[in-house]
């Protein structure tokens, strides 16, 4: 289960962590992409959340929106998201975040897909969930994310 780390959602950007992931929905559905199919990466051709590494000095929530502008063109005001630490699954002995938040109609309709990934989606959840071919540990928190009477109240417990 994700444990909470910080009710604001830009925590310390001095702790140590090694990236971001965003979990983002609207209504039943979740913005996804195809990662690349290239044998030197994690999970070649494998449906992934937005987000990744930490570059510099940032802060967990600027290092996830900086990410999904740059894979999907998007600028979200930190306020909009919650976040909540885990272990690192790329790098034991570290932790990563996973920011929620929802999009709305004309966020989705503005996406510029960026140069990283074969294509975008807003999948439905319970796909991602099911899919053979999403990354593993993030189809089991999204999983853990998803289930009623969560689902429901998933953004107010972030709080």
């Amino acid at each position: 289960m994700i444990q909470p780390r910080a009710a604001h959602p830009d925590p310390d950007p001095g702790e140590p962590f090694h990236g971001a992931k965003l979990f983002l929905t609207h209504g039943d559905r979740m913005l996804t992409c195809l990662r690349d199919d290239y044998a030197h990466i994690p999970y070649p051709d494998h449906w992934d959340l937005p987000g990744g590494g930490r570059e510099a000095s940032e802060s967990p929530v600027v290092c996830a929106l900086r990410e999904l502008h740059e894979e999907f063109g998007l600028t979200l005001p930190a306020s909009r998201l919650h976040g909540r630490s885990f272990p690192s699954h790329q790098a034991p002995g570290m932790t990563s975040w996973l920011f929620s938040g929802v999009l709305d109609l004309q966020e989705i309709a503005a996406i510029r897909f960026g140069d990283e990934g074969q294509e975008w989606r807003m999948m439905p959840v319970e796909q991602f969930i099911a899919h053979p071919r999403a990354v593993p540990h993030f189809r089991d928190r999204v999983r853990t994310l998803w289930q009623p009477p969560q689902r429901e109240s998933i953004y107010a417990a972030w709080l």
